[in-house]
């Protein structure tokens, strides 16, 4: 028997589908523009995934949700791991796992993964490779990975651009392969975010806060609400700026969030000392690492809220460009929040992976930092462990026979909201 059909094929649970029709019914919803011109009835996905869920809270002896409103306040209200499904896999849904954010009415990253894990792609993430790709193939045929690198960088540290913006980055050579695809992705940013006249970014991620009250701002980043209220950063008046845009959703959501966490570890790495390339041979992997012995590592940095998707979906970092170890690498915030995050990876990473291990991010910057000073333990290392060693489980330092694991390490007060790459 293989080490994939060890693992059991939960995606594949009654509930677990049913949950993937609410998730993708949540997201249909949300993403209607004019609620003020929503008529009846509601869309396909929702009324399939209402009718799934009253015919198993009936069989279940359980109070059904009444219509597809009351539904959607599940999804706000009730933890999943609270729905009256007695088929669900036991722990893979905890107390903060809900489809919308309680504070915005905003569908949660958690959302989207449930979506995308059920039916292979949601429209956003279609959305967001769609625009990756169509940038990828601009830039090879003009042989240009310099302009792929300068669109990638564009998307991660400008997701917001005022007029002024927007004429500096129409001026940049580099990326003239992809300027039909930067005027696509930038749009009018909607009136809702602009409260008394003024837009506000946050301080950590860059992209507009949202208003939720009349003080209070909500950030859509997973990363930032884990920390609390959002910084504020950049104050915009709408009077000085003139138009307005942000990048469309799902590439501040699947692109911009991964991209800072991608960069952070770019500006680490290289205060190291390291020679560092980002995105290399056109994407390949995330970041290429070189020390000066000229081993070299390949990192894919990930950003999913629920480890056991990301588990599932783990395989062996690309070839192309060569290097001596891979691994990919999660914001340490996601293990903090879910302490068994890297124990599920590893449950659910299937052979397909090839032992590819998952760090988080502190704990690959204390392995760069072993390595350049000679050790050459087993701390140092970031590629597939020996057969029968044990992974880390948690954040911090791993420990050793010789070596007792360390408290856990601060996460700086810098962005670190990385995942998936396209």
């Amino acid at each position: 028997m293989t080490d994939q059909q060890l693992v059991p094929d939960w995606l594949f649970n009654p509930d677990v589908v049913l949950l993937r029709d609410v998730a993708t019914a949540v997201l249909h919803l949300a993403a209607v523009g004019d609620l003020d011109a929503f008529t009846l009835p509601y869309p396909p996905s929702a009324q399939r995934a209402l009718d799934a869920l009253v015919l198993q809270c009936l069989r279940n002896g359980a109070t059904p949700p009444v219509g597809v409103p009351e539904m959607m306040r599940w999804a706000r209200a009730r933890p999943l791991s609270s729905w009256p499904l007695d088929r669900l896999p036991p722990d893979l849904f905890d107390a903060a796992d809900r489809l919308i954010d309680e504070g915005s009415g905003e569908p949660a990253q958690l959302c989207h993964e449930l979506a995308v894990g059920g039916y292979g792609d949601s429209t956003g993430r279609q959305y967001d490779r769609l625009v990756i790709h169509g940038a990828l193939r601009a830039c090879r045929a003009m042989s240009s990975p310099e302009s792929y690198t300068a669109f990638r960088r564009l998307l991660v540290t400008q997701p917001v651009l005022t007029e002024d913006d927007w004429a500096e980055i129409s001026c940049d050579l580099f990326l003239d392969p992809v300027r039909f695809l930067v005027e696509e992705i930038y749009a009018p940013v909607p009136a809702g975010f602009r409260r008394d006249g003024l837009y506000l970014c946050c301080h950590r991620c860059l992209t507009l806060l949202h208003p939720v009250s009349d003080t209070e701002w909500w950030c859509e980043r997973d990363q930032c609400r884990h920390r609390g209220p959002a910084p504020h950063g950049r104050e915009l008046v709408a009077a000085e700026v003139g138009e307005l845009r942000q990048l469309r959703k799902p590439l501040r959501l699947f692109v911009t969030g991964p991209g800072q966490a991608e960069t952070d570890l770019e500006g680490e790495l290289r205060a190291l000392g390291l020679t560092v390339e980002m995105w290399p041979n056109f994407d390949s992997y995330d970041v290429r690492v070189t020390f000066p012995d000229g081993h070299v590592w390949a990192v894919d940095v990930k950003d999913w809220a629920h480890p056991a998707f990301l588990g599932r979906s783990a395989t062996a970092v690309r070839a192309e460009p060569p290097y001596d170890e891979a691994c990919w690498v999660v914001p340490e915030f996601r293990v903090r929040a879910r302490r068994d995050y890297l124990d599920s990876y590893v449950r659910e990473r299937g052979a397909q992976a090839g032992g590819l291990r998952l760090l988080t991010d502190r704990q690959l910057v204390r392995a760069a930092r072993l390595r350049l000073s000679g050790d050459r333990g087993p701390d140092a290392f970031i590629g597939p462990l020996p057969t029968g060693a044990e992974e880390p489980s948690g954040p911090g330092r791993r420990a050793t026979a010789n070596r007792p694991a360390d408290d856990m390490t601060p996460a700086r007060d810098a962005g670190q909201d990385g995942v998936d790459d396209a």
